[in-house]
């Protein structure tokens, strides 16, 4: 599956999607896991990938690009990704997302909702009911804040194993 294939085998709570000399608005995206009882879950790894800043996934090992990474959960549940802002896919409606994935080591692996920013104008009210489905929690919707030095912020926390269908996944 394509969320192992390069994975380090040290993984840090902050890592790097896009490299810092990647073209684009720099983005920072925070969160907390939680586990199925809402406290803070640690040791879990984020797999994270998205879009370079024209809509494309750059050229890389798997299909999901070169614009990709991985976050271990500390202590507290959080974890960190510094990156740049994603475009659209050219010529779409498909509004800016990043891709998420959740492994659960000795449990399993499972995709949740993509991140989606609350101000990016491709984002309708039908789009929101199909791309937040309540998959890692309520988290998906971002609201992007920009700071003073022009770093926009997200948040995405995630709740283990919330709207997953074993079943299905």
């Amino acid at each position: 599956e394509n969320v192992f294939i390069g994975q380090p085998a040290d993984i840090p709570a902050q890592a790097r999607i896009a490299p810092a000399d990647e073209p684009g608005e720099p983005l920072q995206i925070d969160g907390v896991v939680t586990d199925r009882a809402g406290k803070p879950a640690a040791g879990i790894i984020v797999y994270a990938y998205q879009t370079d800043a024209q809509g494309h996934y750059p050229r890389g090992e798997t299909r999901h690009g070169r614009l990709r990474g991985w976050a271990r959960s500390d202590a507290q549940g959080r974890y960190r990704f510094t990156t740049i802002r994603p475009a659209s896919y050219p010529e779409t409606d498909i509004p800016q997302h990043v891709h998420f994935h959740v492994i659960e080591p000795g449990r399993g692996t499972y995709w949740i909702d993509d991140t989606v920013f609350d101000d990016d104008p491709l984002l309708t009210e039908r789009q929101r009911g199909q791309m937040l489905r309540g998959r890692g929690g309520p988290g998906g919707l971002a609201n992007p804040t920009r700071d003073a030095n022009g770093l926009w912020h997200v948040t995405r926390d995630i709740r283990l194993g919330a709207g997953v269908d074993a079943a299905t996944d």
